[in-house]
């Protein structure tokens, strides 16, 4: 018998037996996925919509395997010049170790003998033109299991990090509760703002010091404390004067997390860009240059410059918030003014992209770290020297620690100090309707418009009345 057998050459019984199993892990997954969802959708219809995203992107996963198991000989008939093996290697002596495994010599993973997707050597086709092929079957069953790895780890440490944040955040239920037991009326909670280090806290000689020093009590306020109660009364005063005025037994901590959920549901996909940024990941792992050591710190600046930022934002409330009351600008002086311009770009939804894009190359990092740990072992030179291995790694677990703990809780009550409220306040079904509405009222401005450049001011004095005749209550949802 070949050393590649065929199903023509293999025991009924050992076919039979491999099928059963894997059918039988991928029934027991499913159920356990159903009944999760089961569990989900009675409690919370947020994170049941974050499973079915989920799902989604399983299938993707499994769309990518099934094309590559299908074109796996046509890949390995994909023949170029030898000389183009010369550039880019992981590893040094790596052209040496190319022409062995590309000639034939190696086809186990790591000496266990286990065989490739589908067997049949396929060297003989290159090696008469003078060629070599473009992967080997080795290499790319390899490829497969990273892609694997990689989206299994980002969708795993992305709920890992939702999940703790909630943790982190369940205090504020008792603060909340807390404002609805004293009572929340809008004298009440001004009084209590008065009376908070939330103002004397965060102002603290801010007249003596510089922008700089600011920034650096900023940076250093978000490992220690990075919400306290004062800041949750004072901002969801803010929220609710500006939003819900009148409504003060607004709950605004629930309304706080069935936002964040709502959010998890766009960080646990995987947009068609990072993917790009993937290839441009695996393509600069060239022997000494570290790559990997250098792009793991990305995240980790990327994170502490949103954490800053973030807690600047609730310094410059305060200072704000301070400064009227000095002015004697009466009770609404005191009370946090919610504005966009308080963020990048006068944009609060950029912090959740970059929070996406920081926690998908983070769970890069980790699974290009385990993949190769399973597939070369801890010596081998892929894996770099142990000291920027080791270091890799601990500024990971440094980043999934501060994301959840720190960063993650403030972006859930910091991005709702915007001009906008989001549409998590309203029911599902009454969200999905406003939703309609408003792409139809856009697409009827949009006619509208068109109408009104043939009409000439006559149009334009028209699209202005019903421009005042909007509701500005409906105009600040943020969908």
């Amino acid at each position: 018998m070949s050393s590649e057998a065929t199903l023509e050459h293999t025991p009924t019984w050992i076919v039979a037996s491999v099928c059963s199993a894997i059918v039988l892990i991928s029934l027991l997954f499913e159920r356990a996925l159903h009944r999760l969802g089961k569990a989900l959708e009675r409690r919370r219809v947020t994170l049941y919509e974050a499973l079915l995203k989920l799902k989604e992107e399983l299938m993707l996963l499994g769309f990518v395997s099934l094309l590559l198991v299908v074109f796996q000989d046509l890949i390995q008939k994909i023949c170029i010049d030898e000389s183009l093996m010369e550039h880019g290697w992981p590893c040094r002596g790596g052209n040496e170790a190319a022409a062995a495994a590309h000639h034939g010599a190696a086809s186990t993973f790591a000496g266990t003998g286990r065989r490739m997707l589908k067997g049949g050597a396929t060297f003989g086709h290159c090696s008469s033109k003078g060629k070599v092929p473009l992967l080997s079957p080795h290499a790319l069953e390899q490829i497969h299991i990273f892609i694997f790895v990689l989206a299994i780890s980002h969708v795993v440490l992305s709920a890992v990090t939702v999940l703790l944040g909630l943790l982190q955040m369940r205090k504020w239920k008792l603060w909340e509760n807390s404002i609805q037991e004293e009572g929340s009326t809008a004298p009440k909670m001004i009084k209590r703002v008065q009376k908070i280090k939330f103002i004397q806290d965060r102002c603290k000689g801010r007249e003596k010091v510089t922008w700089v020093i600011i920034w650096m009590r900023s940076f250093f306020k978000q490992f220690y404390g990075s919400v306290s109660n004062d800041d949750y009364v004072a901002m969801r005063l803010g929220f609710v004067m500006e939003h819900f005025r009148g409504h003060h037994k607004f709950n605004f901590y629930d309304y706080m997390i069935k936002a964040l959920e709502k959010d998890f549901k766009r960080v646990v996909g995987i947009k068609w860009y990072y993917w790009i940024f993937v290839m441009i990941f695996l393509l600069l792992n060239i022997t000494g240059w570290h790559s990997y050591f250098w792009i793991s710190l990305v995240p980790l600046s990327s994170l502490l410059l949103i954490g800053t930022k973030l807690e600047h934002i609730i310094n410059k409330l305060a200072y704000e918030v301070a400064s009227k009351h000095a002015a004697g600008q009466g009770e609404g002086g005191i009370v946090v003014r919610p504005s966009d311009e308080l963020f990048w770009f006068h944009s609060p939804r950029l912090v959740l992209v970059l929070i996406h894009f920081i926690l998908f190359q983070n769970a890069l990092e980790f699974a290009y770290f385990f993949w190769t740990l399973a597939m070369f072992g801890v010596n081998s030179c892929i894996m770099d020297r142990p000291g920027y291995s080791v270091s890799r790694i601990v500024i990971c677990v440094v980043v999934q620690v501060l994301c959840s703990y720190s960063t993650l809780p403030l972006y859930a009550i910091v991005s709702h100090m915007g001009s906008s409220f989001k549409s998590a306040v309203f029911a599902d079904d009454v969200a999905d309707h406003l939703r309609g509405w408003a792409d139809g009222a856009r697409r009827r401005m949009k006619r509208s418009a068109t109408a009104g450049d043939a009409a000439g001011c006559l149009g334009a004095e028209r699209r202005s009345l019903e421009g005042r005749s909007r509701p500005a209550q409906l105009r600040s949802i943020s969908f």
